[in-house]
C-alpha cells in the first residue's frame, strides 16, 4: 500500500471523530482549496505528511477522548526501585485498551515521534478490517522514498 492510501485510511477515522480536513488545510498549508484528492496528493510527497500527522488538530481527533478503540498494548519490562532501595524488574504483561482517555492524544504524539515509522505508528490504532488490508499490502521500496 502506498503512503497515500494510508494517509486516506488515517485521515478517514479522524475525519469520521470531527476533523476538518478542509479548513485544517487552508490554514496551515495553503489558503486554496484544491479538492480533497489533490490535497492528499501534496501530503504524500517530499514528507509534507508529518505536517498532517504531527498536527495538534489531527491528533485529538484520532483520538477522540472517550472513544471505543481496541488496540493492544505490548508487554513491557523496566526497573523499579523498592521501598528499601532494591532495583527489581518489573514485567507487564500485553494487554487490550478499549477507551481513550482524556488528552492520550499528547502521548501518543510523544511516541509516534519516537517510533520508527509514523504512518504504521497511527495504523495500529485503525479499525480491525482496515489494519488487516493495510498489512496485506506492504508499502513498496519506491514509494518509502517518494
Amino acid at each position: 500500500m502506498h503512503r497515500r492510501e494510508k494517509l486516506r485510511q488515517l485521515l478517514n477515522q479522524a475525519q469520521f471523530n470531527g476533523f476538518e480536513f478542509r479548513s485544517w488545510y487552508q490554514l496551515h498549508i495553503r489558503p486554496e482549496w484544491p479538492g480533497a484528492e489533490s490535497a492528499l496528493d501534496q501530503l504524500s510527497v517530499e514528507g509534507r505528511h508529518y505536517t498532517l500527522l504531527f498536527s495538534h488538530d489531527f491528533a485529538q481527533c484520532f483520538w477522540r477522548s472517550g472513544a471505543q478503540m481496541s488496540f493492544m498494548v505490548p508487554a513491557v519490562t523496566y526497573p523499579r526501585v523498592t521501598a528499601r532501595g532494591e532495583v527489581m524488574q518489573v514485567t507487564r504483561k500485553p494487554f487490550t485498551r478499549r477507551t481513550i482517555k482524556a488528552d492520550v492524544w499528547k502521548y501518543h504524539l510523544r511516541q509516534m515521534a519516537a517510533a520508527e515509522d509514523p504512518i504504521d505508528y497511527l495504523s495500529r490504532f485503525l479499525p480491525q478490517q482496515d489494519q488487516e488490508f493495510a498489512r496485506k499490502t506492504p508499502l513498496p521500496a519506491l514509494a518509502a522514498q517518494a
